[in-house]
């Protein structure tokens, strides 16, 4: 999304900043190695590689960013270790940590400012989304609670995730 007054905040240990089209290239590796090993816990290596294969797109990456308000967190030299992505309706489309963060709270703070700025942004009362069987326990230690199970599609495949929402 463009022009929103939010642009910059600082969690505890880690600045956040909106993304923008030219971190494009940081984020779909961010992606891309975070699907491959944190969730290949609780998904197989065809499922990752299919799910991890949605981000390949640059065209795909310029239209999500067109429109969500993009949170990046950085790390001390700038790097971007984590990222969210949110609706103007409240729907928490992506919330992903670099595999050598996980952990250390950057989740949490991209998360608490996320829903900071759907509140102020948008006037959203609730967020709701699509999370993966790896995420679920940390959205429920944060307050989310699961509507249903469900299969929904990836690329080529549907995978097992759960809608969960919570009120703000």
């Amino acid at each position: 999304m463009k022009d929103l007054p939010h642009k910059t905040a600082v969690s505890r240990a880690y600045p956040i900043r909106s993304a923008t089209a030219e971190d494009i290239p940081e984020l779909r590796e961010l992606f891309r190695s975070t699907v491959l090993t944190v969730n290949a816990k609780d998904y197989t290596q065809v499922e990752t590689a299919d799910w991890a294969s949605c981000g390949d797109s640059t065209a795909h990456w310029e239209k999500l960013l067109a429109g969500l308000l993009f949170l990046a967190a950085l790390d001390e030299s700038g790097r971007i270790i984590g990222f969210s992505a949110i609706r103007n309706d409240g729907y928490l489309h992506s919330l992903f940590v670099h595999k050598d963060w996980q952990r250390k709270g950057v989740a949490s703070a991209l998360l608490s400012e996320t829903e900071t700025c759907a509140i102020r942004e948008f006037g959203a009362t609730a967020v709701t989304s699509e999370v993966s069987i790896t995420a679920r326990p940390f959205f429920e230690k944060h307050g989310y609670a699961t509507v249903k199970e469900q299969k929904a599609q990836a690329n080529r495949l549907r995978l097992t995730n759960y809608v969960m929402t919570k009120k703000l």
